[in-house]
């Protein structure tokens, strides 16, 4: 019974809160698609409330002990690969606590923990600390290998080729801060460009990307958005002052990005189609069949816009 009360009473206090939505936030996004979308969004979130990682004053350990607080005990945050429920005051506690997890990993755009991108408290989640170093910089997609914690299964996995399926409850907890990340982060006042592909990463490359954006984008479909994650945006919004709208307005993450299966079709365009390529100014750079050859006349790690045959789409040239 102390469990069912306590559950109603955190869906009440949810839903109260899932009213707090300033009045006229979203107004310059209403109508847009795409690009135009993304960008509006990023003049909505950008320039928030910066909180350090470590301090004496009100730092990240404190927002995520707010923010994901568990509904039945206020004194412990939920783990989010094991759901594990954990004192919130103890911390990290010479590894014997929690950690906080980077879900845009830290690596990808080495930004580590510096102020502002790496202590965005919307890409930080409270972790089991051998779950964390276990997950590292992998790339998140459908993987084969059960994840354990102290002999019990987590519902996550991992993969062979470097890759990190999280247990089906954060499935798209995990893709909407992913959206977040890139929508929020992209490449002004000395921030990094961060976008999601749709590519499995090595754990040494430090681009500026994040995968597997099939995976995430099924993800987004597949776990809708609950009470918990909705209350999380709120406290952090109570913090920094920006909103992740993807937790708002998960239909967005469709507007711009589009979906898994149109992504898959997108792929299979075939290498005789013709193609034209534009930088990101508009300028022309390839005209012509699409082959292997043409990427070779791309920059590393640049961004392009590419017409072919099934529409117009954003591209990502990695450094290989």
């Amino acid at each position: 019974m102390r469990y069912i009360l306590a559950l109603l009473l955190f869906s009440v206090q949810c839903t109260i809160q899932l009213a707090q939505i300033p009045s006229g936030y979203y107004s310059s996004a209403e109508g847009k698609t795409g690009e135009q979308l993304k960008t509006a969004l990023y003049n909505i979130i950008k320039g928030h409330v910066e909180y350090p990682y470590t301090a004496n004053t009100t730092d990240t350990w404190d927002i995520l002990k707010d923010a994901d607080r568990d509904p039945e005990n206020s004194d412990n945050v939920i783990l989010i690969y094991t759901a594990r429920s954990v004192n919130g005051a103890q911390e990290y506690n010479n590894a014997q606590g929690w950690t906080r997890e980077h879900v845009w990993a830290k690596s990808r755009g080495d930004f580590g923990t510096e102020t502002g991108t790496g202590t965005d408290a919307h890409n930080l989640k409270p972790c089991d600390v051998s779950v964390n170093s276990l997950r590292s910089n992998r790339s998140f997609a459908a993987s084969v290998n059960p994840v354990n914690d102290d002999g019990v299964f987590t519902g996550c996995y991992i993969g062979d080729d470097f890759t990190f399926e999280p247990r089906d409850a954060v499935k798209g907890d995990v893709a909407r801060i992913i959206f977040y990340m890139a929508t929020r982060y992209e490449g002004e006042n000395g921030e990094p460009d961060l976008e999601p592909i749709d590519e499995v990463m090595s754990s040494s490359d430090k681009s500026p990307f994040h995968g597997v954006l099939s995976d995430l984008l099924s993800w987004n479909d597949a776990d809708p958005v609950d009470a918990f994650e909705q209350n999380r945006n709120n406290v952090i919004y109570s913090y920094q002052q920006n909103r992740n709208p993807f937790i708002d307005h998960p239909e967005w993450v469709n507007a711009i990005w589009g979906t898994a299966t149109n992504l898959q079709n997108n792929n299979l365009v075939p290498e005789d189609d013709n193609i034209e390529i534009f930088d990101l100014s508009g300028r022309s750079v390839y005209k012509g069949k699409r082959n292997p050859g043409f990427r070779s006349q791309l920059k590393p790690n640049s961004v392009y816009i590419i017409k072919d045959s099934s529409g117009t789409h954003k591209i990502i040239i990695q450094n290989k």
